[in-house]
């Protein structure tokens, strides 16, 4: 059997693809585990300075959970009261979304096709969006009878407003790739064809770059986020003093000085 999700580190960045397209890289028990494993790794990883996530396959990125799986799992829970079924929630989606969500270092989606449920949620904690014009995204939760997870209930009102968020969870739909980049989930659209270049070249150009600073501009939004004016900039005040002291920013400012591109070390 293929492995599930395939993990590989080149020259600071690190490629984590879904791989199960025959079944449009639906999440079972095995791709999530795999899936959790492999975010944490990329995160925890010194050398990977930036992460693309994308998916085998040119119909979906992710549908989300494994609904034949997830039946037989239901039964099994009924039968003996194991709880197996929605301790994924716990177990495996929230470890994923922390990891892409608080890596310090950028994430970037490259969206496929369908992004799907916690596809759709493995997406948003990315910090950018790569999205073919062929794609879609569809919430899911409320047409199978369930609430958000994934951490969307957090990100799709941030990237899209409450109004609009509430919207697409109690009446999902599919939002094309065109809708998707107005409302700000995309925030590239390309042709389906010269997507993974497009997505390779851009997580290449971030994994080169100034490593500190970009988890300093990642933790520095997430904050201003649920702070207020004052808060922000005393933590603005704390994490630019953390740039300031990298390795990064000296070379930076001599690079400058001396009319040259400068070669950033991630530290």
């Amino acid at each position: 059997m293929a492995d599930t999700v395939l993990y590989e580190v080149s020259d600071g960045l690190a490629t984590i693809t879904l791989n199960r397209p025959e079944a449009m890289n639906a999440l079972n028990v095995a791709a999530k585990v795999a899936l959790r494993d492999a975010v944490r790794a990329a995160a925890d990883d010194e050398d990977v300075r930036a992460v693309l996530l994308t998916a085998a396959g040119d119909r979906a990125f992710c549908v989300g959970q494994d609904l034949k799986e997830h039946i037989g799992l239901l039964v099994a829970d009924r039968e003996d009261g194991g709880g197996r079924t929605m301790s994924t929630v716990r177990e495996h989606y929230n470890p994923i979304v922390k990891a892409l969500a608080g890596a310090a270092k950028p994430v970037v989606a490259a969206v496929n096709g369908v992004a799907a449920g916690a596809g759709f949620g493995f997406a948003l904690a990315a910090d950018y969006r790569i999205v073919a014009d062929t794609a879609a995204f569809n919430t899911s939760f409320a047409g199978v009878a369930l609430t958000a997870d994934s951490g969307i209930s957090w990100t799709l009102p941030r990237v899209v407003g409450p109004s609009r968020a509430t919207d697409l969870l109690l009446f999902p739909r599919s939002i094309t790739a065109q809708e998707a980049y107005d409302l700000g989930i995309a925030n590239r659209l390309v042709p389906a064809a010269e997507l993974r270049a497009e997505a390779e070249k851009t997580a290449r150009a971030l994994a080169a770059g100034p490593t500190v600073a970009y988890a300093a501009l990642k933790e520095s939004v997430a904050y201003g986020l649920t702070h207020s004016l004052e808060e922000a900039l005393d933590k603005e005040d704390e994490l630019q003093t953390r740039a300031g002291a990298s390795e990064d920013h000296a070379i930076a400012v001599q690079a400058f000085v001396n009319k040259e591109k400068p070669k950033y070390r991630g530290r």
